[in-house]
């Protein structure tokens, strides 16, 4: 028998599913702290309109928190990303591929509706002892017949 090494050994399936939701709250409470924490100094984020051309790939994590605040500085509403059906595809000692819904919702005045849907995917790297979001991929649906 082989010794083993860090690839032999599998993903811990709670961090990696506990990364996506990071990410959410991070973005839900406006805490670029957290969302830093959640993002490798590499990331890429891509985002398209199911039959269209998207967003991206906006490559680096300054550049992505900068979207961000661009993104969230005039929101005067509460913004909630609710990830459902959260499943790991793949997932080794130092990369895993977790998929999600995305049901984006929205509470201004007391009033709450539904903003978007649609499906990440996130590639996830182990670094630094931590999961953290190398590359997003958020489909989102596009409701028009």
């Amino acid at each position: 028998m082989s010794p083993r090494t860090d690839t032999d050994v599998p993903a811990d399936p709670f961090a990696v599913r506990e990364t996506p939701a990071r990410y959410a709250l991070a973005l839900d409470q406006h805490d670029p702290a957290a969302l830093t924490d959640v993002l490798t100094e590499d990331a890429t984020w891509t985002f398209t309109l199911t039959g269209t051309a998207g967003t991206g790939p906006i490559t680096g994590r300054a550049a992505i928190l900068d979207f961000v605040r661009r993104a969230t500085d005039g929101q005067t509403d509460q913004r909630r990303h609710h990830l459902t059906n959260v499943v790991v595809h793949s997932a080794d000692a130092g990369t895993a591929v977790v998929q999600a819904y995305l049901m984006l919702t929205s509470n201004a005045g007391g009033v709450a509706s539904l903003v978007m849907t649609g499906r990440y995917t996130f590639g996830l790297r182990h670094v630094d002892d931590a999961w953290r979001i190398a590359e997003l991929l958020l489909d989102l649906d596009n409701a028009e017949p």
